[in-house]
């Protein structure tokens, strides 16, 4: 059965530690040789873009990158004849779309024709798992280990935020959420992350999750094709800062991290960014390892996976 990864609880808790090490080899078998993967892009990319193509490339393939207006999803075509017409060219698809049913419906097609090329998401109205792979590597890199550390989340509890859940319980991490009312996570989201191992803790202020935290971890404030919602967003998540002093009721060598784009002076300090307790560039690097990485694992030979 071809394995496809729309969600980190597509990937069992055994399988989490399968991409990471994968992501952690720096000279990969290279299982795309001679071969091609479509990289599609509904939303703009700068990180998953690059570390998609460099991804590809380092395991001797063929990166093409499609942009949302070139391919026109259910516009000029529909979702499942794109599939079936990259799945004529590619060994793998991964796609940064505005609907998670996108991939959903792309899957479908595929396994439906039996035909078998994995489709990856790299970003989705629901959850973005590349990122939160990412994220797991750079927290295993800098603390040592994921079992029995505990992850605050301060801010939009959005799709990043929801592939953290399901990351921290498949890894044996405590996860604490905390977020404005309006901008919490749902009661599904909550028992999702308990069907995978311990559910997130929901916190009523920022300093009750950072407290004895070993990572503080936010997100923008205002997401793409939210500019209408700017000013209420902003209004609704002052106080959400991580700065010098919720750092500060940490655990001791904590870390900071920020899946980026940054604004400075709103949901991360300028200071937190460039301390030395902050992690954001090795995390954004490991954007292309973990990639690299999970390729491997969904199209590598069974006895590497």
């Amino acid at each position: 059965m071809t394995r496809h990864l729309l969600s980190v609880s597509d990937l069992s808790s055994e399988q989490v530690a399968d991409v990471l090490r994968h992501a952690s080899v720096l000279s990969p078998p290279q299982v795309l040789a001679g071969k091609g993967a479509a990289l599609v892009f509904e939303h703009p990319s700068a990180r998953t873009r690059n570390a998609a193509e460099m991804a590809v490339t380092a395991l001797g393939g063929h990166p093409v990158t499609i942009r949302g207006d070139e391919v026109g999803i259910d516009q000029r075509e529909s979702a499942e004849d794109v599939a079936r017409t990259l799945a004529c060219f590619h060994s793998t698809i991964a796609a940064r779309v505005e609907r998670h049913t996108t991939l959903e419906r792309m899957v479908a097609a595929l396994d439906a024709a039996g035909v078998e090329v994995p489709v990856v998401n790299l970003l989705s109205d629901r959850e973005h798992p590349t990122q939160a792979l990412a994220d797991l590597l750079t927290i295993q890199q800098r603390l040592g280990s994921l079992e029995g550390k505990t992850l605050a989340f301060i801010g939009d509890a959005n799709n990043v935020c929801r592939s953290l859940v399901g990351a921290a319980a498949l890894t044996g991490m405590s996860m604490r959420v905390a977020s404005p009312p309006a901008y919490e996570l749902g009661e599904a989201d909550l028992a999702w992350g308990g069907s995978l191992g311990d559910p997130p803790v929901v916190c009523g202020r920022p300093e009750e999750a950072a407290e004895g935290a070993d990572v503080l971890y936010t997100d923008v404030w205002v997401s793409m094709g939210q500019d209408e919602e700017a000013w209420a967003r902003r209004r609704a998540f002052a106080g959400y800062t991580i700065d010098e002093t919720l750092l500060a009721l940490a655990a001791p060598g904590a870390i900071v991290l920020h899946c980026l784009p940054a604004h400075r002076g709103e949901e991360i300090s300028a200071g937190m960014m460039d301390s030395p307790q902050s992690a954001v560039w090795q995390q954004a690097e490991n954007r292309l390892h973990s990639i690299r990485g999970l390729l491997l694992h969904l199209l590598g030979p069974a006895e590497a996976s």
